[in-house]
């Protein structure tokens, strides 16, 4: 005779029957167990694993080590070593200690890793595999089909919550928890609620590591790889019981699971359901969504990797830069001919300060420096293109109006000067031109630079170290200055590498002298 199970649902099901007669376990010539009352566990797209009363199995075994893994159906399996003559064998057998209700004939049973029981001796004649249907048709049939052209992530989690309901899932909350690639949040969690019906976005900052709420969280523990949460919330199931649980149970929710997302690269991400049947979900339901998970997950990733792009390069290049490259100006020169204001701006006594302060004292003063400027420059309108050492280069495209864009230029000159004198030892000098510039890439072929090259970016930067010889804080060109009247005519100035003199104006005081 042949075993198999009793009925192979076309949804995604689990089944564990008895197995009749003797069954023995063998490594090569050495018996790891026999037993007259071991069981076999059928699951959708799984091989059929046979699972032993713990008193029958024969085999020396370790401590439980500290590798867990879970499933939604079993629960959370722990690992011993198989102690062997010539050496253990590591996380050879595992057994769910408390077994999900769907799983409960295998509680506290036994069974060996593949490879590790190289022979399965039956009584009663061999095992035979299902040949299972798809367990996921339709919805994965929505997935590639309309999924697709879902536009944002919140409109994806919305979608994917509304569907599972409409394939008779009783699901009442999806929570999706995306790790990011940004210098201030850790990442986007998106929640939908079926009783508001929509979806919440939340971008939590890097301190959620250390937040109590998510330290003991099961976001925390997918993430850290520790394997997946189901929860019964009407049950008493120490296993994975979470703070959060308390508040779902009070807001009626009977059953949760957290399964991992994982990207391609490796990164492991949360997906949580919550559900509100008295009997919670069932194995068909968790089937249906463990079926799609890959699928699901690489439309999050594509989401994902166009927002990590997006808060890269307005990171690194700044956030008109970023968009223009975006948007397919990605070739050594490509680029626009634009009038703009030019701002230079640098840290004075950078050199003298680097070796007076200690290096994390003097790297806070820079991250000062740099963010106070890049924040007057982004209030005003401006762009910062770049860092340079211990400068900044912004630029105030014209458009239409040149005389705003240096009313604004010279606008962010002046709070910038202001709001770095609130720092100690923390001074700057700055020098702003007006004038036609390239705006795109320049480069080798491997490498290119979004910048301003042209001569107002020159200019802005002469005169910037003009200032430091004049005592000024600021020093713009005439232009620039326009209808204001508040500084000190400088004249003609002949500037390096500037063919003809340039007309100048001193602005403010620096309080000390280079």
């Amino acid at each position: 005779m042949t075993i198999q199970p009793s009925n192979i649902s076309s949804g995604y099901a689990l089944e564990v029957v008895d197995l009749p007669g003797e069954v023995r376990a063998m490594r090569g010539d050495t018996l790891l167990a026999k037993s007259r009352n071991a069981r076999v566990a059928f699951e959708t797209r799984l091989a059929p694993v046979v699972y032993f009363p713990p008193e029958d199995v024969v085999a020396t075994l370790g401590e439980l080590t500290d590798l867990k893994t879970f499933c939604p159906f079993k629960g959370t399996a722990r690992y011993r070593d198989l102690v062997l003559p010539g050496g253990p064998v590591p996380n050879a057998v595992w057994t769910y200690a408390n077994a999900l209700p769907e799983s409960a004939r295998i509680e506290g049973h036994l069974a060996f890793m593949p490879g590790v029981a190289d022979q399965i001796r039956i009584e009663a004649g061999p095992i035979e595999r299902p040949k299972y249907a798809s367990a996921s048709g339709p919805m994965i049939d929505w997935l590639l089909r309309e999924a697709g052209f879902i536009p944002t992530p919140e409109a994806l989690t919305k979608a994917l919550g509304e569907k599972l309901r409409e394939h008779g899932v009783q699901v009442t909350r999806i929570s999706i928890m995306i790790w990011s690639l940004h210098p201030l949040i850790a990442g986007k969690n998106y929640v939908w609620d079926h009783a508001k019906a929509d979806v919440s976005t939340f971008a939590p900052s890097y301190e959620i590591h250390d937040h109590p709420a998510f330290v003991n969280s099961p976001l925390r523990h997918v993430s850290d790889g520790l394997g997946g949460v189901r929860q019964r919330l009407g049950s008493d199931y120490a296993e994975n019981s979470f703070p959060i649980m308390e508040d779902l149970r009070d807001q009626g929710a009977t059953d949760y699971v957290a399964m991992p997302l994982p990207f391609s690269d490796g990164r492991v991400n949360v997906l949580t359901v919550t559900g509100d049947h008295p009997d919670g979900f069932s194995t068909a339901n968790l089937g249906l969504i463990f079926e799609c998970i890959f699928v699901i997950s690489r439309f999050f990733e594509v989401f994902t990797q166009r927002e990590n792009a997006q808060s890269l390069l307005e990171t690194y290049v700044g956030k008109r830069a970023g968009a223009r490259v975006l948007g397919g100006e990605i070739r050594r020169g490509d680029g626009d001919e634009i009038d703009a204001a030019i701002m230079f701006c640098d840290l004075r006594h950078s050199t003298r300060l680097e070796e007076e302060l200690s290096r994390g004292t003097y790297l806070e003063l820079l991250n000062h420096f740099f963010e106070t400027t890049s924040s007057v420059v982004h209030e005003h309108g401006g762009e910062v293109l770049k860092f340079i050492g211990d400068a900044i280069l912004a630029v105030f495209p014209a458009g239409e109006d040149a005389k705003a864009a240096c009313a604004t230029a010279l606008a962010s000159a002046r709070e910038t000067v202001e709001e770095l004198r609130s720092h100690p030892n923390c001074e700057g000098s700055v020098g702003v031109a007006f004038g036609r510039v390239t705006y795109g890439n320049v480069g080798s072929k491997e490498r290119l630079d979004f910048t301003v090259i042209g001569q107002a970016a020159n200019i802005a930067a002469r005169l910037c170290d003009q200032g430091r010889h004049s005592g000024h804080a600021i020093v713009v060109t005439d232009e620039v200055l326009g209808d204001d009247q508040d500084a000190d005519d400088l004249g003609g100035l002949v500037l390096r590498n500037v063919g003809a003199p340039v007309r100048c104006h001193g602005i403010g005081i620096n309080h000390t002298q280079t």
